[in-house]
């Protein structure tokens, strides 16, 4: 491997994809993604800066489109071949989900250097990624020199119109249960999920790495069958299979969970901050392509937006916190230092955020005047810090867990950086921070652009999208905050706890968590001073009334049913008694 520092320009349309190969790329040494781009267009603006800097970018990391469009496909060839007329000495590597051999033969005839299959091993797309800027290429896919397989090795049978359509049968079935596979695996790393639930979720991923298995057999060629790379079951932090959105071909039938298992016996003296944050944040992506649904009864701000729509802004808020956590590494911030930048890392990721999820010069027309977006949400900077981000818990040690390495504190515990415990619980802590950010960048929307057509056609959920159902859900969110302020935070702050928003299986839910908090509970006066007070009067009145209550009501049964129910009986029974000897009489004076 070539110690030549590799500087990528990733290029790929899913901005989940490029996040995670960034995160994986982080802990590779020599190893730097300079810049990112979504679309072509992009890509040559920014290639075309780093001309200025022929030193900036070494290596172009590039997807064919969105890997599924012919259309998309055929764009992204034309790019391959643009730069290689525009920047003949730059290298292409191309990480793509397509496997289609005419595909990947028209892109080398384009210029690309080499391929490899999304899903592959980072240390692997790493070697390849040396050997190709040193002037080499790779087009063996998974860079092993015993598999056999190139790009020639295309079976004449193929080429057949029956072998062409059970090509098409094949791959066709394969990319169903691909996506299927990968939701399926994706809710198995779910932290807490019950034990019937993940005995379900196992069954039905064995039961698709059979079919997927039985599928290849039937319908694959042998030389197919020999291309098919491994599956790689459970992401970790350091495996770049554990932030992909399109799993790799073919699994076999013995692949097992367990196999991650020795991963997780890694201990704190082992593990870099960085470390930390790359399998903390790659587990937060994988948790964001679950449902999004809010199943709480507390309204969110994010949710008027449509799924796609908050998929995006929690992307782009993870993305966002990514890069200010990198600056204040960047910076060599001391730990001391925390607890005055905290503030100012939320307004930046916030603001960044803000910025990309709207775009920088977006405009609206508002009456007579088209108004800037983001310069317009942007100022509402002090009411969002004050109504949000100081009610967010435990932002400085998360960030000192992030930044430092440092243990957390859980109830009245103390879990060193990189042990189980501490994984899991920073992972509630940044799912919550990520979701009330995003509620940030929404509420300034909400307060003041709410009922813009052009903002409702283009983020609002449809069943949202009526004047009437925008103001009932901003009542909603209004009476929301009343009840925090003055009665929900009063009690959890009494009850020595924390309430956080967390990524489920299903959605959106909540989870509680303790935390000292006499501090606070010292600080509070007014209405909800009031309300600990009632909740502590209540309790202890409540023991005391319950037992008066029972004693009165064990009277009062003992009144109705010893008493007054035995009276009664008596009466009923003497005007029963008294019935009958009238008939007996009146019989007998009509016998006589």
């Amino acid at each position: 491997m070539s110690d030549r520092p590799l500087k990528l320009l990733l290029v790929d349309q899913d901005p989940i994809f490029r996040l995670g190969l960034r995160v994986a790329l982080e802990e590779c040494p020599n190893v730097q993604v300079v810049s990112e781009a979504q679309t072509d267009t992009a890509a040559l603006q920014i290639l075309a800066k780093a001309q200025e800097n022929p030193n900036q970018v070494n290596l172009v990391v590039l997807e064919l489109g969105n890997g599924r469009s012919l259309s998309s496909q055929q764009l992204g060839l034309q790019l391959c071949r643009h730069l290689k007329i525009q920047y003949p000495n730059l290298p292409l590597l191309l990480v793509s989900s397509v496997q289609e051999q005419g595909l990947l033969l028209a892109a080398k005839s384009a210029g690309v250097n080499g391929y490899c299959p999304k899903g592959t091993p980072v240390s692997e797309l790493v070697t390849a990624m040396h050997e190709i800027v040193a002037g080499g290429s790779c087009w063996n896919g998974q860079i092993r020199e015993d598999t056999g397989y190139t790009l020639e090795n295309v079976s004449p049978s193929s080429r057949l119109p029956f072998a062409q359509l059970r090509k098409h049968l094949r791959l066709s079935g394969m990319r169903y249960i691909d996506a299927t596979l990968a939701e399926v695996t994706a809710q198995l790393q779910v932290p807490g999920l019950p034990l019937l639930d993940k005995a379900v979720l196992a069954g039905q991923r064995r039961e698709l790495l059979a079919a997927r298995w039985l599928l290849n057999r039937l319908l694959a060629s042998a030389v197919e069958r020999r291309e098919v790379p491994r599956w790689r079951s459970v992401p970790t932090g350091n495996n770049f299979a554990s932030v992909q959105l399109q799993p790799p071909a073919n699994p076999p039938l013995s692949t097992s969970i367990s196999k991650s298992e020795p991963n997780k016996q890694h201990t704190a003296s082992l593990l870099s901050p960085r470390s930390l944050q790359a399998a903390l944040f790659a587990s937060c992506i994988t948790k964001l392509q679950l449902p999004l649904q809010n199943l709480t009864a507390t309204p969110l701000e994010i949710d008027i937006l449509r799924e796609d729509k908050k998929r995006d802004l929690l992307y782009l808020v993870l993305q966002k916190v990514a890069d200010t956590l990198d600056e204040i590494r960047a910076s060599r911030v001391e730990i001391n230092q925390l607890s005055e930048l905290k503030n100012t890392l939320l307004i930046d990721a916030w603001e960044a955020a803000t910025t990309e999820f709207f775009g920088k010069f977006a405009r609206v027309r508002v009456g007579n005047n088209n108004l800037e977006i983001v310069n317009f949400l942007l100022q509402s900077s002090a009411i969002v810090q004050k109504d949000i981000f100081e009610k967010i818990p435990l932002a400085e040690e998360l960030f000192s867990y992030l930044l430092f390495q440092t243990g957390l504190q859980i109830d009245n515990a103390s879990y060193p950086a990189g042990s189980s415990e501490a994984k899991e619980y920073a992972e509630m802590l940044l799912e919550n921070l990520l979701i009330q950010i995003a509620n940030g960048v929404i509420q300034p929307l909400l307060n003041s652009l709410a009922d813009v057509e052009e903002i409702k056609q283009g983020f609002y959920d449809r069943q949202l999208i009526s004047t009437r159902e925008i103001e009932r859900f901003r009542n909603n969110l209004s009476w929301r905050y009343r009840l925090r302020n003055y009665v929900n935070e009063p009690q959890a702050i009494f009850e020595s706890r924390y309430e956080l928003f967390v990524f489920a299986p299903r959605g959106i839910a909540t989870i509680s968590i303790y935390a000292p908090r006499g501090q606070e509970l010292a600080q509070l006066s007014g209405i909800p001073l009031v309300i600990t007070l009632a909740i502590e009067f209540r309790d202890a009145i409540a023991p005391r009334l319950q037992s008066l209550l029972s004693f009165l009501g064990s009277g009062v049964v003992f009144v109705l049913t010893q008493v007054i129910g035995r009276g009664l009986g008596l009466v009923a029974r003497g005007i029963l008694q008294g019935i009958g000897s009238v008939s007996l009489t009146e019989k007998k004076n009509k016998k006589l």
